[in-house]
């Protein structure tokens, strides 16, 4: 009795994995590196800028609370592109788009507010 509920179970997951596979044939993703196809998405929050450092690439905002992410408010390094930093100065209130990549969070996009 116990082989033929393995034998069920096995059949099962097998099909499973199959249908998902044929699911994924149908889908083009040419021309897109596997770090893109699994970017986490973008979390949103409001902020202060606190300090920028353009040669390492880095702004430190004090945010609220990060609902997507569970996070509470805190101040925190965002890596961010020259162009993003141009735009900012210390004491500006800005809301913000990011992603966290393993450790690192990165800007997406920033306006100030």
């Amino acid at each position: 009795m116990k082989k033929r509920y393995l034998s069920v179970a096995l059949l099962f997951a097998f099909a499973s994995g199959a249908q998902a596979e044929d699911a994924m044939a149908g889908m083009n993703m040419d021309g897109m590196g596997m770090k893109e196809a699994q970017t986490a998405p973008a979390a949103h929050a409001q902020g202060t800028v606190k300090a920028i450092d353009a040669q390492v690439g880095k702004v430190t905002l004090m945010h609220g609370p990060v609902a997507a992410l569970k996070w509470p408010a805190m101040t925190m390094g965002f890596k961010a592109s020259t162009q993003q930093l141009e735009k900012l100065n210390v004491g500006d209130k800005v809301a913000f788009d990011f992603r966290m990549d393993d450790s690192t969070a990165t800007i997406v996009d920033i306006r100030k507010e």
